[in-house]
């Protein structure tokens, strides 16, 4: 089974991972897809591989994420889908299934450069 996270503000992906309160949580299964809103602890954000092991969470779909919580989660053996589009939830995780979910390369290279 996997677990997707995608952070989400008024519907849509976060656009700063860090910023984010709420994440909706995929459970995907064969062809069962389930979801649920789960409340983000506010916390440091190094501690948010922690929570997220804790989850049970295997993936993370974000569109910008500071490149030191990258080493954090890749530790915790966490994939991350960074760069990605802001859309709903829903059409994100479509993408995800389908394996048409794309990076926005301009994002991964602000990101790699900091």
């Amino acid at each position: 089974m996997k677990r997707i996270a995608i952070p989400v503000v008024k519907g849509k992906l976060s656009e700063q991972f860090e910023k984010c309160h709420y994440c909706e949580i995929f459970e995907i299964e064969g062809d069962n897809v389930k979801s649920n809103e789960v409340e983000v602890p506010p916390s440091d954000t190094a501690q948010l591989p922690d929570w997220a092991e804790k989850q049970g969470i295997t993936d993370f779909i974000v569109y910008k994420i500071d490149k030191k919580i990258i080493r954090l989660f890749t530790g915790k053996k966490i994939n991350l889908f960074v760069g990605i589009m802001i859309d709903s939830p829903g059409k994100l995780i479509e993408s995800y299934v389908d394996g048409t979910l794309k990076s926005d390369e301009k994002v991964i290279s602000d990101i790699t450069s900091e």
